[in-house]
């Protein structure tokens, strides 16, 4: 048996919130974590939109019924979606910066003269994604949070930092959450600042999850 591969043509989903046309100073683009749509994790950031400010959420490519049970899988099943898994991994990380480079070719608002700032939010599993898409797609941000997720150990440190251009990163985790241990943010603080790279941790009350007066005062200081 031999295994082979074909590049195919797909349709991807995403959502946007927020300003439209010349008006708009700030470009988000936010990365949702595994078994998430978009949709329902860009409601978190309705109480930052603006005028001024563009949030962008793509959609994985890869969905599936998020409850394991087949006899649920009724017209009111939940579906969630995944960026990628350890099956033919790289392939999968390749087409995930290829879509979202030419996702940010499609929203990135024109400059008129003033230029708009980029920043990039991975929640989760889209840690993992917004990191491999600073280390190996086009894209140039202004500023990186990283929220409630591991820091692939696949990404380069020496590459990511090149690529930040001295952009600062927030390392974000709630106190209580079980998925995301304070250990693993410290000794990821760590290997950034051994790397070079500008970090910083935020800490909030809850757990797994986004939090609005945290993702405020984020906003605000950006």
């Amino acid at each position: 048996m031999m295994e082979h591969h074909l590049g195919v043509q797909r349709t991807a989903r995403y959502f946007t919130l927020g300003g439209e046309g010349a008006s708009i100073s700030e470009l988000w683009i936010v990365c949702h974590g595994y078994g998430q749509l978009a949709a329902p994790f860009l409601e978190w950031f309705d109480g930052i939109a603006s005028p001024s400010r563009l949030i962008v959420a793509p959609e994985a490519l890869s969905r599936f019924y998020v409850d394991p049970n087949i006899a649920a899988r009724g017209p009111t099943a939940r579906v969630g979606a995944t960026w990628m898994t350890r099956e033919d991994r790289e392939h999968e990380i390749a087409d995930q910066v290829t879509y979202l480079d030419t996702l940010l070719d499609r929203v990135r608002p024109p400059t008129n003269g003033g230029g708009v700032r980029l920043r990039l939010l991975g929640f989760s599993q889209g840690v993992a994604t917004v990191a491999r898409w600073m280390a190996r797609g086009r894209v140039r941000a202004d500023g990186l949070i990283l929220w409630a997720g591991s820091f692939p150990s696949d990404v380069d440190l020496d590459v990511f930092r090149d690529r930040l251009s001295g952009a600062p990163v927030v390392v974000v985790v709630g106190k209580r959450d079980q998925l995301a241990p304070w250990a693993a943010a410290d000794a990821q603080l760590e290997r950034f600042g051994a790397a070079g790279i500008d970090a910083r941790l935020v800490e909030f009350g809850g757990g797994h999850r986004l939090d609005d007066s945290t993702l405020a005062e984020l906003a605000a200081a950006f």
